[in-house]
């Protein structure tokens, strides 16, 4: 059987199509402070996540959205008084989506690189590094990058995770060793679920998602901490972004945004947020 039957056949659909979840809209005496003309939905913020990495977005037994970016994402609807609207879907998707307004903003950890700033507005906001899982008791003694020379990797498609597993891989071809055997997927759940049943012998993750995955006693890291790199919120439209930053600028202020970061053992930013992006 198939990654993709057992998670149908375990109800694990969520992922296949993109599903909403709305919050209760502001109150009357909320005014919104982005118009409805930056708006995918007057009065709406609407954000795209993919919800398959614990601690920091993921969906609880009672099928509610919960973790860092979810708490963030509701602070900033709720200062800018506009309703939120979730859309679950996959990560490969996120960046066309914002391109053809489906979406006003991506809240997902996307990693900040210069390409990608130069597609769309972006504000850093915490330093993320990616960890190596493997199963438990790491029975293949993985302890550096050129162990995984020849072997099956799994990794969600279309992110920073693949593109640097795919450095990975340039750096261990160039020492002689075997290729590392990439194999892609549509999210990090179905990455681990490939993982768990032995399609692949090693996952590629953002560190807190190995670490909870390591921390539950499913998996273990055998590498964390490989290129830390800033990680961003990204918008469709400028106004938009400065309107996010002046909503992270007083997080930092009041403290709730440091608060939130350290409830998740995260580095938080110390200076002023600002944006970087097209035109910025």
């Amino acid at each position: 059987m198939t990654i993709r039957k057992l998670l149908i056949a375990a109800g694990l659909t969520l992922f296949a199509l993109p599903a909403a979840a709305q919050t209760a809209p502001q109150s009357a005496a909320c005014k919104p402070a982005v118009a409805d003309s930056e708006l995918v939905k007057p009065g709406t913020l609407v954000m795209s996540t993919n919800p398959t990495l614990p601690p920091m977005q993921f969906i609880d037994s009672s099928g509610q959205l919960k973790g860092m970016r979810i708490t963030l994402g509701n602070e900033i609807a709720k200062r800018l008084c506009l309703t939120l609207e979730y859309v679950r879907i996959e990560f490969s998707a996120m960046i066309p989506g914002l391109q053809a307004g489906r979406w006003d903003l991506i809240n997902t950890g996307i990693f900040w690189t210069e390409e990608r700033a130069k597609m769309m507005p972006m504000i850093n906001y915490e330093s993320q590094a990616i960890s190596i899982s493997v199963t438990k008791g790491n029975p293949l003694k993985i302890v550096k990058p050129e162990d995984l020379a020849g072997r099956p990797v799994g990794v969600e498609l279309g992110g920073f995770e693949e593109r640097k597993l795919r450095e990975l891989d340039k750096m261990v071809t160039a020492k002689g060793l075997k290729p590392i055997e990439i194999k892609t997927f549509d999210n990090f759940a179905t990455a681990y679920q490939a993982l768990r049943a032995g399609q692949t012998e090693a996952s590629v993750a953002i560190d807190p998602t190995a670490a909870e995955y390591s921390k539950r006693g499913d998996f273990d890291r055998a590498l964390h901490g490989l290129f830390p790199t800033p990680v961003a919120l990204a918008m469709k439209s400028k106004p938009l972004s400065e309107a996010v930053v002046a909503v992270l600028n007083d997080m930092q202020k009041d403290g709730s945004y440091k608060k939130l970061m350290d409830e998740y053992g995260l580095l938080p930013n110390d200076g002023a947020f600002k944006v970087n992006g097209p035109g910025m």
